[in-house]
């Protein structure tokens, strides 16, 4: 059976997003994993790439992709609430603030330095 093992996102300006990643992804416990031959860098848990910000292959300017997202699970609200909230101080641009947008399901978005849409979500109880 198929699943998802990672994902990329593109930037235009590496050290910067690099810096952005490695303060945003270490609050979750994702380290780098290695250096992309881009320049970019590739993250994951336990040694596992799940997520990479890289150059672009075509050597164009990376754009973000309209409709594209990529998403972060999480086991409670304020996990979701903290993520964000990071993001956004470290100069990310909210897309929609945290909240409950269906019973039980409480997400918040947000868009990194190059314009790239993220989600952190959580599925559970009003509790949590």
């Amino acid at each position: 059976m198929g699943k998802l093992a990672y994902c990329t996102v593109g930037s235009n300006q590496l050290p910067k997003a690099k810096a952005f990643y490695d303060a945003l992804l270490g609050t979750i416990a994702m380290r780098p994993v290695f250096e992309h031959p881009s320049g970019g860098r590739v993250y994951g848990g336990d040694g596992v790439p799940s997520f990479a910000v890289l150059g672009t292959f075509d050597g164009k300017p990376a754009t973000a992709g309209n409709g594209s997202m990529f998403a972060f699970s999480f086991d409670s609200r304020a996990e979701v609430d903290a993520f964000h909230g990071r993001a956004l101080s470290l100069g990310g641009t909210d897309e929609g603030a945290p909240g409950e947008r269906a019973p039980g399901m409480y997400f918040s978005y947000f868009r990194d330095l190059d314009g790239n849409k993220l989600c952190a979500f959580c599925i559970a109880s009003a509790r949590t």
